[in-house]
């Protein structure tokens, strides 16, 4: 979903639960899992900003906080939020790919 469906929720997640994965560019994931959390995965939402100007530190505290609150219970795959671009750091990526490792499962 592009652009920020937070006040839409409840009327996406009107399907029957487990049917369909929901990729949101801006949309509050917290909010996301506490409205949709049983109905549908969710994924994402690692906006493009972060990753091509913050840190790696940045971006492992923003993956961490999103692992464990979203992830909570499972029914969440960690991603861009619209995309991962070419501009983005490697380190950037490493630090995503590596926080999946460190924060899931605990």
């Amino acid at each position: 979903w592009e652009g920020d469906c937070t006040t839409r929720l409840e009327f996406i997640g009107d399907i029957p639960p487990g049917k369909a994965i929901y990729w949101f560019e801006r949309t509050d994931l917290h909010t996301a899992k506490d409205v949709l959390g049983d109905i549908v995965c969710l994924r994402g939402n690692v906006s493009p900003s972060l990753l091509n100007t913050g840190t790696a530190d940045e971006v492992d505290a923003y993956c961490k906080d999103l692992i464990e609150y979203v992830g909570k219970g499972g029914g969440f795959m960690l991603d861009g939020a619209a995309s991962i671009t070419d501009e983005a750091p490697i380190e950037n990526i490493v630090a995503m790919a590596e926080s999946v490792h460190k924060y899931a499962n605990n």
